[in-house]
Parts: C-alpha cells; structure tokens; sequence
C-alpha cells in the first residue's frame, strides 16, 4: 500500500521587525533632570551672578576685607540654617532657634569666667535640651512642631530674659581669654566662626547623602506613614534632629558670644525667620523630603550679600533686606512648585 506524503509548506513569512519603540518620555527625562539641578544649584547660579554684578558697581564689594566680612556674618546664620535643613528635610520647622541661639550666647557669656569648656559645653547641653524637648514632644507625643517649636520659642526667650534681669545685665567675656579667642581669632585672615561652620557643612554633607541615617531623613521627609512601614526609626530620626538643630543653635550662639565678648541679649530675633529663607531658598522643600546641605550654604551666602549690597548702597536701611529676602522667598516657593511639577511629569 502506497503512503501518501504530505506536501511540504513554505515556512510562514516573518514580519519583519518593527522599529524600536521610543522610550517614553524621553523628552521629559531630560526636562526633569534640568529641573532637578535648577532646584538644587539655581540658587548657587544667582549668587554668583549677584556677585559678579555688584563687583563691577561697586569696587569695594570684590575687596578682601569684604569678603572677610561678609563671611563672619554668614557663619552664624549658616550653623543654624544647618540643623533647620534636616528639620525641613523630615517635613518638620524649628521656630525655636532664634532664641535658642540668643540663650546660648549669654549662657556662654556666663559661663566664660569658669573656663573655656565650660562656656561651650553649658550652652550646648542647655540649648541641645530644648532641641530634645522638641523632638520628645514632636516625635512621641505627636504634636504639630510648629506648636511645639512656637512654645520653646517663648520659654527660651523668657528664660534668657530671666537670667539677664529682664536685659538689665550683660554678661562679659573675660578679655584673652581662650572663649573669646575662639570668636576673634583667625586663619588666614578668616575667622575661627568661619572655618567651624565650613567643617560642620562639610560633615553635615557627608551625613546627609553618605550614611543610613541621611537617607531616613529624607524617607521620613518623603512619608512618615511608609518609613514606619520601612522599618525605619522615625521617632527616633525626629528626636534627633530637633536635638541637633537645638545644638547647633547653641554652638551659633555661643560663638557670636566669644565675637562680641558678651551676652547681647536682643540678638536673635527674627533669626528663625532667616534660616527657613535661607534653605528655602537652597532648594530645600517646605513639605520635607528633598533638600541638600550645599544649596542652604549658597543660600545663606546670597542673603549676606544682600545685606552688604544694601549696605554699600548706603541709602538704604537694613529694613530692605527682609523686603528683598521676602521677594527672594516668594520667587523660590513658586519657581519649586513648577520646577516640582516638572520633574512629575511623564
């Protein structure tokens, strides 16, 4: 019996490759990164900028000894905008500062007559309590840390009050001594102040994008809910911070106290004001969760110029610059909305 074998078929043709798909959103991954450096360094670019300006209109602006000063100025507003960065960064605001830093400038001044350890280490255990007051309140008694800060605020400043006679007394630091020499020495012509807050932004950096506890900052910031998911030590973070905000405040103020070589006890007020600004105006988020160490530097930098300009300028009183900063203020929330919708975006 013969078999009858199947035709052979010809192979089915095969479609021919379709072209690659575009990846999507390529466009806006561009636009997003551009938006992310412009949140984060724009605020170095208009420093720069400024600075360049006022150099050609003003020839004692680009002077050395300017420049000294400007720094010094800086120096204490930067250790506290420092400590109000990571406040920020967890979604949190220290109102307290201002008069933290003022407390431990005249505890410091105070204490100065015992010795030199003894007037860094009182303001930094006084001030560093209320910080972890702060963060107890905040963090286990789960209190808004605009209330909470509010009220250290008041009692800081009360208690400084109290301790001066209502401002009556002002504490000296004894003349070369080795507290005041922290406050007026100097290297290179630039002074001790200076240098310590270069070095604590330094290692703040290195915190902030090169350990464990830097990225809970910013996870805490992104979402509590989810990092308490995570595993994460939320509470503890939060009690840390507020604890190191209310350090830093201290260590300001008591390096302001060796500059002047007293306790000045209306310093300060306002302060609170000027670090929120400043890192703000760094690119740090009001709404936590994205910040960095370096823009809240430039930012603190760029509202001493202003203050120098308006100073060089002469006709103007120092009240401009909170009409400048606040114009500064409202330019940078409403530029990060967008920029924030931006790197949204698909």
């Amino acid at each position: 019996m013969n078999e009858t074998k199947p035709l052979p078929t010809a192979p089915a043709p095969v479609p021919p490759a379709a072209p690659a798909a575009r990846p999507a959103g390529a466009e806006q991954t561009g636009r997003q990164r551009a938006a992310e450096l412009l949140q984060r360094q724009g605020v170095l670019a208009v420093l720069l900028a400024v600075v360049i300006a006022a150099s050609f209109i003003y020839p004692t602006f680009a002077s050395l000894d300017n420049a000294r000063g400007v720094t010094i100025q800086a120096s204490f507003l930067a250790v506290v905008a420092l400590g109000m960065t990571m406040v920020i960064i967890t979604g949190g605001i220290d109102l307290s500062v201002g008069s933290v830093f003022a407390l431990g400038g005249v505890l410091a001044a105070w204490a100065s007559q015992y010795g030199f350890l003894a007037a860094l280490l009182l303001p930094l255990v006084v001030c560093g309590g209320i910080g972890l007051l702060n963060g107890f309140l905040i963090a286990r008694g789960n209190m808004a840390p605009f209330i909470v800060t509010l009220a250290t605020l008041l009692g800081a400043r009360g208690l400084l009050l109290a301790l001066t006679d209502e401002g009556a007394t002002t504490y000296l630091v004894p003349k070369d001594s080795a507290f005041g020499e922290l406050g007026q020495g100097s290297v290179w012509g630039f002074g001790y102040p200076i240098i310590i807050a270069l070095v604590l932004f330094g290692a703040g950096g290195l915190v902030l994008q090169r350990t464990s506890f830097g990225q809970t900052l910013f996870a805490v910031g992104g979402s509590s809910d989810a990092a308490t998911l995570m595993g994460l030590p939320v509470a503890r973070t939060k009690i840390l911070v507020y604890t190191l905000s209310g350090l830093l405040a201290g260590l300001a103020g008591a390096l302001n106290a060796a500059r002047l070589s007293s306790g000045v006890t209306i310093v300060g007020v306002g302060m609170e004001l000027d670090a929120i600004a400043a890192v703000v105006i760094g690119g740090t988020l009001l709404v936590g969760g994205a910040g960095s160490i370096s823009g809240t530097l430039w930012g603190v930098l760029l509202l001493a110029v202003i203050q120098n300009l308006i100073n060089q300028i002469g006709s103007l009183n120092s009240s401009y610059q909170s009409v400048v900063s606040g114009g500064f203020l409202i330019v940078v929330v409403v530029a990060q909305r967008y920029l924030a919708r931006s790197r949204r975006s698909t």
